[in-house]
């Protein structure tokens, strides 16, 4: 946290204050009662996918500050709506109305850190360590408002909500909106729709280790309050181990770390289905938030280095879709399979699949999409579309010894369009004071 840039340290900050009392959403079945849970957790489902969306058309109009602090303050003050609620019209509109605040910041978030200078897993993963350590103090806070009644969660959430974004107004700093460029209808690229499908089935697997691990422990015989010593160690431990992980990790490219520790969270989600005594479930969950912590920040990274930057608001909106999608799923998923560890494996061992290294043609017609064919990013900048490249997998990033350099070199010049120098005509070197003069 110390290396931080001041202005991603403000930004974490903000979101730990916000994340001591977001467990409200934990509850949120208990707030509705139990005749209004079902369409209270629908309502907030369908609600909050189209506040992510909506949170990154908005970033083409307003710059991250102001939606960090826009989200924040609708949230909490729908929170507080959700407390007073009475009669259920009156807790599905207010569930409703949270709902459509509740991702507005988020891929104003995301926009505003990768605008910050610095390497971007390190400031992502940093952000989520720091939201699994905060949550982990918000259970404990939760643990002692919920005998006193579950709204009491609702006003504590809402007040966290509206602290965090006075914090936010005072101390993030002031930025211009991202501007688009782009007069014609945006879609989700090739590569778009890869990363968020791949993005999907790891959100499959990490909801049903994280939703359904506490009953899974006491469904096999653990006390009642192990499941929460558990996930509070397991928060506990994720700071550390996700810096460790990231700077052993850090010379290699970002699909390659997720594919790979995606199998192994796989692998453990096995363990977790197959063992049965309980310090065996316990040691494997600890192992699997270990892993995971390693993850973290690597996925948001992964798409800041992909983007275009004129369009990363929509990027960061349509793949944040796949956690919306996935929390619908999930559930249905449990039931169908009658289990929730093999659901989270299955969705483990199949993000790989989509995070396979591509192979040079294939990046190169994903980033000929991206330009609008050989030429069509004649404007573009050099180094970007080279970057583009190589974070595709063309050459390992860092490593690349002088022939894959010299290849993506080639490919650069065919995507924007330049002529290759072998078909120049010869030139001479310009006497002083004179015309260049072509042989």
């Amino acid at each position: 946290m110390r290396d931080l840039p001041r202005p991603a340290k403000a930004l974490v900050g903000v979101r730990v204050i916000n994340q001591l009392g977001a467990y409200v959403m934990a509850f949120l079945a208990v707030l509705a009662g139990a005749d209004l849970a079902a369409a209270a957790l629908a309502v907030f489902g369908v609600a909050a996918l189209v506040s992510r969306w909506l949170g990154g058309v908005l970033l083409d109009r307003f710059a991250p500050r102001t939606l960090v602090v826009l989200g924040l303050a609708s949230t909490g003050a729908a929170l507080l709506l959700v407390a007073a609620a009475q009669g259920s019209v009156q807790v599905l509109v207010a569930v409703a109305l949270v709902g459509l605040a509740f991702e507005i910041q988020e891929p104003a978030t995301q926009e505003a850190l990768a605008r910050v200078d610095g390497r971007r897993d390190d400031i992502y993963g940093v952000l989520g360590t720091s939201l699994v350590a905060a949550g982990a103090l918000g259970g404990l806070l939760a643990a002692v408002l919920l005998p006193l009644g579950a709204r009491w969660l609702a006003v504590v959430d809402g007040t966290t909500c509206l602290l965090a974004a006075a914090v936010a107004m005072a101390f993030l700093e002031r930025e211009a909106p991202t501007k688009r460029t782009q007069a014609v209808p945006w879609r989700p690229s090739r590569q778009l729709l890869r990363l968020t499908i791949a993005g999907t089935a790891f959100a499959c697997g990490y909801l049903a280790v994280l939703m359904f691990m506490p009953l899974m422990l006491l469904q096999r015989g653990a006390p009642a309050w192990l499941p929460g010593l558990t996930l509070t160690a397991a928060a506990l431990l994720a700071p550390l181990t996700g810096r460790l992980g990231r700077r052993r990790l850090n010379t290699f490219a970002h699909e390659r770390v997720l594919a790979v520790g995606s199998g192994v969270l796989g692998v453990l989600a096995l363990v977790l289905a197959a063992g049965r005594a309980v310090p065996l479930t316990v040691a494997a969950y600890l192992a699997w938030a270990v892993v995971d912590s390693v993850l973290m920040g690597r996925w948001q990274a992964m798409i800041a280095d992909v983007a275009p930057e004129a369009e990363r608001p929509r990027w960061f909106a349509f793949f944040g879709s796949s956690w919306g999608v996935a929390q619908f799923a999930v559930p249905g998923l449990v039931a169908l399979a009658g289990a929730a560890m093999p659901v989270g494996a299955a969705g483990f061992l199949l993000t790989p699949a989509f995070l396979r290294r591509a192979g040079p043609s294939v990046v190169v017609e994903e980033v000929l999409e991206e330009g609008g064919g050989a030429g069509g990013a004649r404007g573009a900048d050099r180094e970007q579309v080279h970057d583009l490249l190589v974070a595709g997998g063309l050459a390992p990033l860092g490593v690349a010894g002088a022939g894959e350099l010299l290849q993506v070199d080639d490919v650069v010049q065919v995507v924007l369009g330049e002529p290759d120098d072998r078909d120049r005509p010869a030139e001479r070197q310009m006497p002083a004071g004179g015309e260049r003069e072509d042989l």
